[in-house]
């Protein structure tokens, strides 16, 4: 490569290179890892744990957002792991744009490939605009119809987790069933089968039935609604594993799926380009897409809710109604109303308690997450809401203490 050039991924890297993804969706990574390997990319989740801020604060100044630090940790960690040949991986990061600063993630990661002297590893950004192309990375139809199955499975698997899970009767049948699950399903994926309609709909019912035979205890927990930052929401690493502190402590932990967030990006899109006077064609395909995608979420929540057993998370449109009231569906800075809207979710849904969480080094995410307290509480008096930062330098100890706080 020559100096001064980005590296990229080439056609033929696709058969001899493993493109490495952040840690970051923790119950859908396992099906997106099986999207991409049936569309032909050698593809894994990096591993990472949580002592990565001192490798990553070698190469960024210290006030970088968390999420950035514990990405590019990751990233190092894998360079120093030996888990594969340096001149046979590449990096991929996942971009929304919007002002925020993981749309400096890319160059971040590029630049510290550089540093550390290892300028021919290609970094690929995982975008919906097209932006930053390498010949041998595209997204394909069959792809993209496999990562929305992929993230359906994801948020099923993640609710029913979390309402099986405190009750069960005998200590880790949920997460037996969640593994084995994951390796039925990605095998599904991989291979091209049920990715629409009714085949999709009748995994679904296999998956509700199968979480519907664990044993589980009768009684109802303390249900804590748990919303913020997308990173800090889905990522253990980020929350410090606050999934499993809840449980420990007799709750349930109540979140809403990805699905929604992809809706949310779309449709902000849509609302960005009808602001700015955008031409009819654009905004007719984003339209196609917020449309597309509700659709797929309706059969998900529709086999929900005709199986009896369970609930999950509003749909789309139901969650946006509610942040209405609260900040205005004009807020889509970050992740703007949407945060809004899944803490009314989780209240509507029973939970007494809502934890927003979101990162150090980030001013959209405290403006989405503090400057709607005020108004969430006054619609909401009796519910304890509190936001809950997360910062490298903050103690587990501190955390928790905070965390036990909002919990009352």
């Amino acid at each position: 490569m020559k100096e001064g050039k980005t590296a990229l991924f080439t056609r033929k890297m696709k058969k001899t290179h493993t493109i490495l993804l952040p840690r970051m969706l923790e119950y859908q990574s396992p099906f997106l890892k099986a999207a991409f390997e049936g569309s032909g990319y050698r593809f894994d989740i990096m591993q990472g744990n949580r002592q990565l801020k001192q490798k990553a604060l070698r190469y960024i100044n210290n006030d970088f957002c968390y999420p950035g630090i514990l990405i590019l940790g990751q990233v190092l960690d894998e360079l120093e792991s030996g888990r594969y040949p340096l001149d046979r991986i590449a990096f991929m990061e996942p971009q929304t744009g919007g002002a925020c600063r993981a749309g400096n993630y890319y160059y971040t990661i590029i630049r510290t490939l550089e540093k550390y002297g290892q300028p021919q590893i290609p970094v690929i950004s995982l975008n919906y605009k097209g932006q930053e192309k390498h010949p041998g990375f595209r997204i394909t139809l069959p792809l993209l119809l496999s990562a929305v199955t992929a993230v359906c499975y994801g948020d099923l698997v993640m609710s029913l987790c979390q309402q099986v899970r405190p009750y069960e009767c005998v200590k880790g049948d949920t997460e037996r069933l969640k593994e084995r699950l994951e390796k039925e399903l990605a095998e599904q994926i991989r291979h091209h089968r049920n990715l629409t309609g009714e085949g999709r709909r009748k995994m679904y019912r296999y998956i509700l039935d199968a979480f519907a035979h664990i044993p589980v205890r009768g009684g109802r927990k303390r249900r804590v609604g748990v919303t913020g930052e997308i990173y800090m929401k889905f990522c253990s690493l980020g929350n410090h594993g606050l999934e499993h502190f809840l449980e420990e402590r007799g709750c349930e932990c109540v979140m809403g799926g990805f699905v929604n967030y992809a809706i949310y990006c779309m449709d902000s899109e849509r609302r960005i380009h009808l602001m700015n006077c955008g031409g009819k064609t654009l905004l007719k395909g984003y339209g196609f897409l917020v449309a597309y995608l509700e659709h797929v979420q309706g059969e998900l929540y529709g086999e929900v809710a005709r199986h009896g057993r369970f609930d999950i998370d509003h749909p789309f449109s139901e969650v946006k109604k509610r942040a209405e009231d609260t900040v205005g569906v004009d807020c889509i800075t970050g992740d703007g109303w949407l945060v809004a809207g899944e803490a009314a979710s989780a209240i509507d849904r029973g939970c007494g308690n809502v934890l927003i969480l979101h990162p150090f080094g980030c001013l959209v995410s405290h403006v989405s997450s503090r400057g709607i307290l005020k108004t969430l509480r006054k619609h909401y008096p009796g519910i304890n809401i509190q936001t809950i930062e997360y910062d490298y330098d903050s103690s587990d100890t501190l955390l928790e203490s905070r965390i036990l706080m909002g919990l009352g």
